[in-house]
């Protein structure tokens, strides 16, 4: 009897609520076997409510790794799930708990990427600093019972940054800038722009990401 009870309750919650999941608190959404690794609040869908980012990062024993002069790394990979705020509720989103590398990777003769999510103007951003080298970033907006990707920008350079490259996917444009000062010492850059019109092809979806360090753009025609 309690079973068919628990059945029916869930059949009626998803009557009520709808297909997307329903917990009370942030938490209650992280899997078993991850943990909490970062927590981004503000409003993703424009309803003045702030919304909530989880930055979770799995927990396998066997992707702890001793290195040589850093000791034990943890290289578990980190992920994402997206909740709308309902005041009296969380609603999922969107959800991906595999998609971002441990912020331990081995960067080789470089130092990994530092990854960052932030919330600007409604849209979800997933902004990789390399220092010196420059950054890139992938922007996300909400879009029936998924993110987008609308945007992605990729600076070269740090201090003197040499080319740029910025793909609106909404408008179907490409801005390609090459620095053309040789003598720039930074702050002094001359870019030569170039526009495109890309091709149409489908939105890539948060959930669908299999790996970032594998979503590289810049070449998209």
């Amino acid at each position: 009897m309690k079973t068919i009870l628990v059945l029916l309750t869930t059949f009626f919650a998803t009557i009520i609520f709808g297909q997307n999941e329903q917990r009370k608190n942030p938490s209650d959404f992280i899997p078993k076997g991850y943990v909490l690794f970062e927590k981004i609040n503000g409003d993703l869908n424009k309803d003045g409510i702030e919304d909530c980012v989880l930055i979770i990062k799995g927990t396998d024993k066997s992707n702890f790794f001793k290195h040589e002069y850093h000791g034990e790394l943890d290289r578990n990979r980190r992920g994402i799930i997206i909740l709308f705020n309902k005041k009296d509720h969380y609603e999922l989103a969107a959800k991906n708990y595999n998609c971002f590398s441990s912020e331990n990777e081995d960067g080789g003769v470089y130092f990994p990427p530092d990854l960052s999510v932030l919330i600007e103007k409604g849209n979800l951003i997933v902004h990789y600093g390399h220092g010196r080298y420059g950054y890139w970033k992938y922007t996300f907006r909400h879009k029936n019972a998924d993110f987008d990707l609308i945007g992605y920008d990729i600076s070269n350079g740090g201090a003197v940054i040499s080319d740029e490259t910025s793909i609106n996917f909404l408008t179907k444009k490409k801005l390609q800038r090459v620095n053309t000062n040789k003598n720039d010492e930074g702050g002094q850059e001359v870019f030569k722009d170039t526009w495109k019109t890309i091709k149409q092809n489908p939105l890539i979806k948060l959930s669908e990401v299999k790996d970032f360090d594998e979503l590289y753009l810049s070449d998209y025609e």
